[in-house]
């Protein structure tokens, strides 16, 4: 299985830590959405697109690769982040990307997010929140995910 992990971390490297562990696990390299080459992600059996959330959304540079991917391309995604407060339910912050990559053809098999040490305004006044996140549950519940991902995948390749 040939897969890449698309990911835009810019705040504290949470997104990038959870992006690295995927990445061993699914055997994928991990690149800015600059560099990312879309002649390689049409090869490619899965694609990872994941950032930190920032007032409810992906990060804009990870937004705008997205919606530049042509339309029509039947290829396997899964989407990932990382946010200082919680995924709503009635509301998961994913869910836009999800949908934008559907549009644009792409079958997304899963998502994944978890907490991040934030230092945004107002937490910033107190130190941050979630210090020390992602953490090592944080890790392995990231690495459990991807082995899953990896098994549904592979065995549908």
């Amino acid at each position: 299985m040939k897969a890449v992990i698309v990911c835009a971390s810019v705040s504290h490297g949470n997104t990038k830590r959870i992006a690295d562990v995927m990445g061993q696990v699914l055997e994928a390299s991990v690149v800015d959405p600059e560099q990312a080459d879309m002649a390689e992600l049409s090869t490619c059996d899965l694609v990872g697109f994941g950032s930190g959330i920032f007032l409810g959304k992906f990060h804009p540079r990870l937004g705008e690769f997205v919606r530049s991917l042509p339309q029509g391309e039947r290829r396997r995604a899964f989407v990932f982040a990382t946010s200082g407060l919680p995924e709503a339910r009635l509301r998961p912050f994913t869910r836009p990307l999800v949908r934008v990559l559907e549009r644009k053809g792409w079958d997304v098999s899963d998502t994944f997010s978890c907490r991040g040490f934030d230092t945004w305004l107002p937490f910033k006044l107190v130190g941050g929140i979630n210090k020390g996140r992602p953490g090592a549950p944080d890790l392995e519940a990231a690495r459990t995910f991807a082995e899953e991902l990896r098994g549904r995948i592979g065995a549908v390749s």
